[in-house]
C-alpha cells in the first residue's frame, strides 16, 4: 500500500495552559464547525484537570485523512491518544492492530442506545474497535410540488423508477452526485445494499482471495438505475461532475425535483434563503423522505456516513483517552453537536433532545434511516476497491449491464497484483 507524505498539523490547545503535570492527549479531528474543538475543551474542563485535550486538525478530504492516520500509525506515533475515524477506513487500521482494543466497559457505557447502522459501522471481524460519536445518512430530498404534480404519495416509500419517471415527465433533474470521486462509491453501495447484495462477499478474506459480489442481478440493477439517469440526461448536463454541494444547487433551481443528499442541505437552504440567493418558497417547497427503494417490496439501505471515536495501540494514555471518548460521545455531546455543527447523532438518546427536534424537523426520518443504513464495504482493502468503482462507474453515462462485472474483475486483478489502479 502506497501512502504519501504526511500533512501538516494544526494543534489547539483547549485546557489550560498552566496545567502543570496534567496528561495531554492529543484528538486528531476531522474539520468541522468547531464542535469537537468545543468539547475538547468542555471535556478536559470536566476531567478535574486528569486530562487536557489538545486537538490537532487533519486534511480536509476523507482521503487525505486516512492516508496521514495511516502514515503515523504505521511508524508508532505515541501522540495518536484520541482520533476522528471515517467508518470505511476502520478495517483498514484495525486489521494491522493500529487500534487499541475498546474496554468492556467502554463499550458498555457508550453502545447502549447507539443507531444499528451506526453500531455496525464501528466494527471490524464483529468486534467493536471504535465507538460511535456521530453519523450521517442520505435522505430523499424532494420538491413537493414536483411530487404532487407526479401523483406520488410521499408519505409512503418510493422507487428509483418512479422517481426517475416523475422528473422524467415534468422535464426536470434528478440530484445524483456523478462525479468521479467517493461519492460515487456511496450511491453505487447504496443502490446495491438496497438491491439485497453486496459489493464485498467476504471481506474478511486474503487479498488475493477476496470475492467481489459485483456480478449479481442487485449490482445490475444499480447499473440500470446509474446509467438510465445518465444517458437521458436525467441529472442535468452537470451530472458528470455533480458533488453534493453542487447537486444542492440544482434542487434549489426550477429544476430541482428529487435530490439524495445528506441532512446539511436543509440548513444551507434556510442559510441561502437568509443571503437572499434562494427564494423563501423553495425552502418551503422541500419535503424529506427515506432514500428511494430499488425494489418496491425491500427498504432501502441508505448509505451511512460519519465519524467514530477510536484510540491509537500507540498511544502512551490509553486508560485516560478513553475516559475523555466517554465524555466526548456523551449523547449531550452528541446533541449538542447536531444542533451546532449540523452532524447527525449516533445516539438514540440524543434525538429526544428538543433543541435537536427544532432544529431538525426531520429527525425522526434520520433516525429511521439510521437504523437502517448500510456501510461501505467493511474491508482492509477498501481504498482499492472505492477507487476502482470510482473510475469504472463514471461518467455515469458510459455505466452498462457489463460495468459491475468489468468492475468485479478489476477490482479482483488489482487485489492479486495483476494489474494497477
Amino acid at each position: 500500500m502506497s501512502l504519501g507524505a504526511v500533512g501538516a498539523l494544526i494543534l489547539t490547545g483547549c485546557g489550560d495552559a498552566d496545567a502543570g503535570d496534567t496528561p495531554t492527549l492529543t484528538w486528531y479531528i476531522n474539520p468541522d464547525a468547531g464542535g469537537q474543538a468545543e468539547i475538547a475543551q468542555q471535556c478536559s474542563e470536566a476531567s478535574d484537570s486528569r486530562y487536557n485535550i489538545e486537538t490537532a486538525l487533519l486534511p480536509l478530504d476523507a482521503a487525505g485523512q486516512r492516508e496521514q492516520l495511516a502514515r503515523r500509525l504505521a511508524a508508532g506515533d505515541r501522540s495518536m491518544d484520541i482520533m476522528s475515524l471515517d467508518p470505511p477506513f476502520i478495517p483498514e487500521l484495525a486489521e494491522p492492530g493500529f487500534l487499541a482494543d475498546v474496554p468492556d466497559e467502554v463499550e458498555e457505557s457508550t453502545t447502549q442506545d447507539v443507531l444499528a447502522g451506526p453500531l455496525e459501522g464501528a466494527k471490524w471481524n464483529g468486534e467493536l474497535v471504535t465507538v460511535p460519536f456521530w453519523a450521517n445518512t442520505q435522505l430523499l430530498w424532494y420538491r413537493e410540488s414536483v411530487a404532487e404534480a407526479a401523483g406520488l404519495d410521499m408519505d409512503q416509500p418510493v422507487t428509483w423508477d418512479q422517481i426517475m419517471d416523475a422528473a422524467r415527465e415534468q422535464d426536470k433533474y434528478l440530484g445524483v452526485q456523478g462525479t468521479q470521486a467517493e461519492s460515487m462509491t456511496v450511491w453505487v453501495n447504496g443502490l446495491i445494499e438496497s438491491g439485497g447484495g453486496s459489493i464485498v462477499e467476504n471481506p474478511e478474506a486474503p487479498a488475493d482471495e477476496v470475492s467481489i459480489g459485483m456480478d449479481s442481478e442487485a449490482a445490475r440493477k444499480a447499473a440500470e438505475i446509474v446509467g438510465t439517469i445518465g444517458r437521458d440526461g436525467l441529472g442535468g448536463p452537470g451530472l458528470p461532475t455533480s458533488t453534493e454541494n453542487t447537486t444542492m444547487i440544482e434542487f434549489q433551481s426550477d429544476n430541482g425535483s428529487f435530490m439524495v443528499n445528506w441532512p446539511f442541505i436543509y440548513a444551507a437552504t434556510a442559510a441561502a434563503v437568509e443571503d437572499g440567493t434562494v427564494d423563501q418558497s423553495v425552502y418551503e417547497d422541500i419535503g424529506w423522505a427515506l432514500w428511494p427503494r430499488v425494489d418496491e417490496d425491500e427498504p432501502s439501505a441508505p448509505p451511512l456516513g460519519g465519524i467514530n471515536i477510536g484510540v491509537g495501540a500507540t498511544s502512551e494514555n490509553q486508560d485516560l483517552a478513553w475516559e475523555a471518548v466517554e465524555c466526548i460521545v456523551s449523547p449531550e455531546n452528541q446533541a449538542n453537536y447536531f444542533v451546532t455543527n449540523g452532524n447527525p447523532a449516533a445516539s438514540e438518546a440524543a434525538y429526544e433532545d428538543p433543541a435537536v427536534r427544532e432544529a431538525f424537523p426531520m429527525y425522526e426520518t434520520i433516525r429511521e434511516s439510521l437504523d437502517q443504513a448500510a456501510p461501505r464495504p467493511q474491508t482492509p482493502y477498501y481504498n482499492e476497491v472505492s477507487s476502482a468503482i470510482q473510475q469504472e462507474w463514471t461518467p455515469p453515462a458510459s455505466v452498462t449491464e457489463d460495468t459491475p462485472r468489468n468492475t468485479a474483475e478489476f477490482i479482483e486483478a488489482v487485489l492479486k497484483g495483476d494489474q494497477l489502479l
